[in-house]
This record gives C-alpha cells, structure tokens and sequence, in this order.
C-alpha cells in the first residue's frame, strides 16, 4: 500500500495537493468521530461512526483511519522535492493508477461528514429516542385520530360513522362501565365533605374504606412515599399471599403509574450499556423493545410457535441464548409476558416450569408482565399461575432465584387505564438494585395517588358479606361474561375470512390473526416502502373507521404478516363490526388478485 500510494504520488504535485486535502479532511473527520460517536454504528445517526459494524462490517474502523493516514503521510513525505512537477502525464495517472478513485471515496467521505454534520448535529441528544418505536399508537393511531377530526367537523364526509379504537386495551374508551365500589371511593377520597353527608348515595363500606385511605395519605393531592403509600402497599402483599400461598413483603413492592412505567424502571437499571441483552418473545409488546432502544441496550428475540398456539419451547430459548452470547451479548434478563400480548395465550404450568429452570441455569433475571391475570378465557383448559407461585413451589434450591412480577388496574374486568396504577414485585432481589429502584422512583417523587388508590381496590375489593359485594360480583361477572363472548364472536368472524387464520384467545384482551395476502398486494406495499399489513390495517381504517395494529408492529417471522385486535368494541356493535370487516377483506383482496 506504501509502495503504490508512492507511485501515484511521486509524479505530480496535483496529487500532493490531493494528499494535504485527504490528511485534513481524514483529521477532521477522525476528531468529528471521536467527540460525537458513541462507538456503535448506527443507521440513523452515526453515519460516519469510527466503529465497525461486526456483523454487517459497516462503519469505518479506527484501524482503517490510521493506516489511511499513515500512508497518505508517508507520501507527502516522498513528494516534496516534486511540488514543480508538470502536469504531463496527469491524465495518464488518472486513468491507469488510484487517483480516479481516490477522488471518489474523498467525495463519498465528504458527503457522508456533510451528512453526518447535518443529522447529528439535530439529533446527538435524541439518538436513541430516534430508533424508539412503537406501533400501538403509531402512524395508523395518528390516522385514526385525524379521521376522528374530520367526522366531528363533517359526520358525512366519510363511509362509516365513528372510529372503532381495535388498536389498544383501553375498555373505558369502549363503553366498558368502572365498577361502582371503586368509583365510590375514589369520589370520597377526592371529596372527603361527601363522607359528612347522609346521603344513601355512598354504600357503608365504600365511606369506610375511604375514611381509612384518607387517615392514611391526608389528601389525595398530596405527595406519597415514593415506593407508594404503606397501607397499599399492603394490601397488595396481602393479595400475592392470598392468590399464591405464599408470604409477600410490602416492603419488596413498589406502587407505578401503570405497569409500564415499572417496566421501564427496572429496564433501565438492568441496562447499563449497548451490550446489555434482554431476551423478549416475539411477537412481543411495542413497550419492550421502545424501552430497551431507549434505554441503549440490545432485544434478544426469541419466537413463540403460531403453530402450537403461541407456545414457548426451551429449545428456542437456548437458541435466542446461544446466538446473542456468540455475538457478546451480556444477556441479564428474560421477559415473559403471560396471558400473551399481542397473542393471546395462556402459559401451561410445565412450559412455566421450563422458563424458571432455563433462567436459573443460566442466571437470568425473570421478568414476569402479568398485568392480564384475570383475563382468562378457558380456565379449566388453562389456569392462570404466578411465576411467583411457580417460583416459590420448586423448593429451597430457588430460594435465591430472581423474579420480578409486573400487574396493573389498567386491564382484567377494572380497566382504569387512565387511573395510571400499577405494582411490580420483587423476589430474591439484592438490596442493593432495590436501593437503585427506589432513587430512580424518587427522582418522581411518587405515583398519583389516584392510581395507588385503584391498585388497593382492586387487590382489595368488596368481601362476601360487604354491603358493595353483590353488585360488585355481578358487574365483574357481566363484563367478563361479555369479554368471553366478544372473543368468540370476533374469531369465528376472522376464521371465515379468505387466507386467515385466527386462535381463539386463552386470555388477554387481543386476538393477533395471521393473514395471507396476494401477491400483488405484497409489490404493491413494497412499492410504497410499507410492510404488507401495514398496508392492509391503513386501508382499513380508511375504509372502515376500525383501527387495528399490523403485526409488523410486534415484529414476526419473516414472511409472515399478522394484525392485533382487542375485541373491547360494545358487545351490541361486534356484528357490524365483524361485518364491515368480512366486506373490507373481500374487496381488498380482489383489489390485488
């Protein structure tokens, strides 16, 4: 490489000249990369990042400058004594030796710095927020919203009526009733005058209830402790004992703002740099791998089995394993989600026991999302477990075994999404990480206190005998009653469509069926840069108000294409519903046939 670059070189000054120019443009360059690069290639941002890619080999490496530099050094050296060297054979140089192309990788390295100037620059504190997705309100939500808009500024202006939220867990927003006892309360502690009062509009146990939280917090505009208020936090020890048999610690448990600022939490004390791995099922919520992007770590995917409803096998996760270590990866934690979203099914007891020996082996974290406990469809079939429980029942040989287990008033039959009240536990967790939780809780200060508040309710509601309980059984029955039937009604519909195939729900709030599309439809989505049902699910909502995430958004096998749906929509409108959507499909695919 000396030799030739003094070859090149020796002969014409024209190309000394070139040499100042690369010497300068690679210094500016290597200290650009220096100061603003994070040493990780990427896509978005680090266009000229000074580390190489290792898989895909991208980035220019810091060997590469060296030698570069180096070399182009050496031959200014050679050419000094050739600074009056004619232009004679210029052209000669040009077409038989490197000169051609070394002009064009300086044009290339000047338009990728100017490239690189102009996005980093915009983007060096929101790097990370930039590769952040997440579907479930993603570009066809913001659609849903404008449509929303425009029906409210002129109702006849499109071919449906109303927008159908399909696209998230949101039950109050689809007519879903709070359940009374809980809302009682929550009035009460809001406005404690109403406790003075001797209106029968309050039952007794609802104002004693009330009357204990407030002797508790003082006000619900108050500050709480920042791990969430005691008296909760004990009671929801006091459910986790009840639901497993075995004895929780208020002080192992930390009140959220809903389950997904918890996970998040906990995500970002686990992460500590880009290596970090966090092994997710796929198809997986959108809150995971946003927070792990987010967080700057690395998702370790492993798949669910379509096949064998959505099952888990130990095989696959060794496999998820295995490839990210040989690809150093710091694998520190293993996230189940169960019942499954986007999916839909519920985890046997065995493939839980499976779970819990793998991380144990392989002493991984457990992270258990289980915030739709109670949305069990076929529970003779497939009961609902802790992986607490499951944890706790192998013996003292996992008395060290690390667990975090994830819930929420957002889902099951209470469905206070807007409350933001959530809980995660901790199991077999250092003190020392609890420690980190808890500053990293108290740079918040504390959860609403509204929301702490659901939490309490909802792990302590009415008891047989209560002056609230029959109306509280009664709605809590109704409403999933009604959820069992919604999930039925919607997969038959589904099952009687051309190229789909839906599974029945064992639990959750979503059925995610897999579709198969024409070809045509597929070039046509390519053509305009989409994935084939991101397409679909777009036209959809502008031909039917209903909006849906495309499976793309929780990523899947390559090849196959899928949408979510929760079947949360009014038990009254699931024939209309399942009906616009059976003339949608119809037309949409003899469109591309």
């Amino acid at each position: 490489m000396l030799y030739k670059t003094y070859a090149v070189s020796r002969n014409n000054r024209v190309v000394l000249y070139c040499n100042f120019v690369i010497v300068a443009h690679r210094a500016v360059w290597t200290g650009w990369d220096i100061a603003k690069s994070t040493g990780v290639y990427d896509p978005v941002t680090d266009i000229c990042a000074y580390y190489q890619y290792p898989l895909s080999g991208f980035g220019y490496n810091a060997a590469d400058l060296i030698c570069d530099a180096f070399c182009t050094v050496v031959s200014i050296g050679f050419n000094f004594q050739y600074l009056f060297t004619s232009f004679g054979k210029l052209g000669e140089m040009i077409v038989k030796d490197n000169v051609l192309r070394s002009v064009l990788i300086l044009s290339i390295n000047s338009y990728l710095l100017y490239a690189n100037l102009n996005v980093t620059d915009q983007m060096t504190i929101l790097k990370d927020i930039v590769r952040v997705e997440y579907a479930v309100r993603g570009e066809i939500a913001i659609r849903a919203e404008e449509l929303r808009k425009q029906l409210s500024v002129s109702p006849n202006s499109l071919p449906f009526t109303r927008i159908t939220n399909c696209n998230i867990g949101n039950p109050q927003q689809l007519a879903q009733r709070p359940i009374t006892f809980f809302r009682q309360v929550a009035a009460l502690v809001d406005y404690p005058d109403l406790l003075r009062s001797e209106s029968n509009l309050f039952k007794p146990d609802a104002r004693e209830r009330a009357a204990k939280y407030l002797a508790a917090i003082g006000s619900a505009g108050a500050y709480s402790h920042s791990q969430g208020v005691p008296i909760v936090r004990r009671e929801v020890a006091d459910f986790i004992e009840k639901r497993d048999g075995f004895a929780a610690d208020p002080e192992n448990i930390f009140l959220t703002a809903g389950a997904s600022p918890a996970v998040q939490l906990v995500l970002n004390s686990l992460i500590s740099h880009p290596k970090v791995g966090i092994m997710i099922p796929i198809p997986q919520y959108p809150l995971y791998t946003a927070s792990i992007a987010l967080f700057n770590g690395t998702a370790i995917p492993y798949y669910l089995d379509e096949a064998k409803n959505w099952g888990l096998s130990k095989e696959e996760l060794a496999r998820s394993l295995a490839k990210a270590r040989s690809e150093g990866v710091e694998v520190r934690a293993l996230c189940i989600i169960n019942p499954g979203n986007p999916t839909g099914q519920c985890l046997s007891l065995e493939n839980m026991n499976e779970v819990v020996e793998f991380c144990k082996k392989e002493n991984i974290v457990l992270l258990a999302d289980e915030v739709y406990q109670t949305n069990i469809y076929k529970p003779a079939e497939r009961p609902f477990h802790s992986f607490k429980k499951v944890v706790k029942s192998k013996g003292p040989e996992y008395d060290n075994f690390e667990l975090i287990s994830f819930h929420s008033v957002s889902k099951g039959m209470v469905g206070e999404c807007g409350r933001r009240g959530g809980y995660f536990e901790c199991t077999n967790i250092d003190p020392e990480v609890m420690a980190q939780f808890y500053k990293i809780a108290s740079i918040s200060l504390c959860p609403p206190v509204h929301g702490q508040l659901m939490v309490g309710l909802m792990t302590n509601p009415p008891k047989e005998g209560d002056a609230s309980y029959a109306e509280y059984r009664k709605e809590m029955d109704d409403i999933y009653q009604s959820l069992v039937r919604r999930s039925n009604t919607l997969a038959k519909a589904l099952n009687k469509l051309e190229g789909v195939s839906c599974n029945e729900a064992e639990g959750a709030m979503y059925l995610f069926p897999t579709i198969t599309l024409p070809r045509k439809a597929v070039e046509a989505a390519k053509a305009l840069g989409k994935q084939p049902d991101d397409m679909y699910c777009m036209e959809l909502l502008n031909e039917t108000g209903v909006c849906v995430v495309p499976g793309s958004g929780f990523w899947q096998k390559e090849g196959t294409w899928h949408f979510r749906s929760t079947f949360l929509a009014p038990e009254n409108q699931m024939g209309e519903f399942a009906e616009s959507l059976a003339r949608f499909h119809e037309k949409f695919m003899n469109k591309y046939r």
